[in-house]
């Protein structure tokens, strides 16, 4: 990340928000985050539920020509009752119920409609509870086309003025896309806005397994000194354009550390890449990217470079 690298002025306006739902608990807690972050950025809300039509059930009656309609019929309703909170604080609303499977009619809709920001619960109707991320919000993270935001059970009645967001860093092409969007959202939580660049240092298996070793205190230290250095220089371009940033830099490993910063520091939700310079190509989710979103107890927004 170099010194100019993000800056406020090079942040796209965001003018259309989708959320997917599927009318869970987890979906609405979704439904309202977008419902808040639409109206305060002015942006149109796009409602979708992707309808999948069931399987027809060995030794049962089978279902009439007119089930499918009939489903899809009460699918428009229940999204249009959704859409009239959306209507109570005055946004543009679009509805969809496009029949498909569900993850790729959101991936879909989010690219033809030039979605700015895709909103989705972790968990839905059909989630175990013994997933910590549901199988569509896997797949929506993986391919779609702009940010997405994962809301998990846990963030109802949190949504409100994004003020602080906490971004890891390893100072990556992903990692600054993901300041950029960061820095989008901010603009609309006022004065107070603050962004928290956080990079995690892991100390080499090396150093630890034989042992304390006399040069790891020093490998520490000089680790985290760079570290420091590199997010100065990153924070700089943020702070020219009168953002209030603040870095953090610290050893452990990267998704345990990125979830305990977040609760540290009370962040509204945590912005990062998808791929940071660890991640293979041919993996669709880094492993740290997904843990966190698995495990942090706020909104995560995953960034992944196209």
């Amino acid at each position: 990340m170099t010194d100019d690298a993000v800056t406020a002025s090079q942040t796209r306006k965001l003018t259309r928000v989708l959320v997917a739902t599927d009318f869970s608990p987890t979906a609405e807690t979704a439904v309202d985050w977008a419902i808040d972050i639409a109206r305060r950025h002015g942006a149109t809300l796009h409602l979708v539920h992707g309808l999948t039509l069931p399987a027809p059930l060995p030794d049962y009656v089978p279902a009439g020509a007119g089930f499918g309609q009939e489903l899809h019929e009460i699918a428009v309703g229940r999204l249009t009752e959704t859409a009239a909170r959306a209507e109570k604080a005055g946004l543009e609303i679009e509805l969809e119920v496009p029949i498909g499977v569900p993850s790729q009619v959101i991936v879909r809709a989010a690219e033809e409609h030039d979605v700015g920001l895709v909103v989705i619960g972790t968990r839905g109707l059909t989630g175990l509870a013994h997933l910590l991320l549901g199988s569509t919000a896997e797949r929506v993270v993986q391919r779609a086309p702009c940010p997405v935001l994962s809301i998990h059970p846990g963030d109802i009645d949190k949504h409100g003025p994004i003020r602080t967001i906490l971004v890891p860093t390893d100072f990556s092409p992903a990692a600054e896309e993901a300041a950029r969007v960061a820095v989008a959202l901010l603009c609309a939580g006022g004065e107070a806005a603050k962004l928290i660049l956080l990079h995690t240092f892991h100390l080499p298996i090396e150093y630890t397994a034989y042992g304390p070793i006399p040069t790891s205190a020093h490998y520490i230290e000089d680790a985290g000194k760079n570290a420091e250095a590199n997010l100065e220089r990153a924070a700089a371009g943020l702070r020219r354009d009168g953002l209030t940033v603040e870095t953090v830099a610290r050893e452990g490993y990267a998704p345990e550390a990125i979830v305990d910063a977040a609760q540290q520091h009370r962040v509204d939700l945590v912005a990062m890449g998808t791929h940071g310079r660890t991640g293979l190509a041919h993996l669709l989710l880094g492993s740290t990217a997904e843990r966190v979103v698995q495990h942090a107890d706020c909104p995560v927004l995953t960034v992944r470079l196209r």
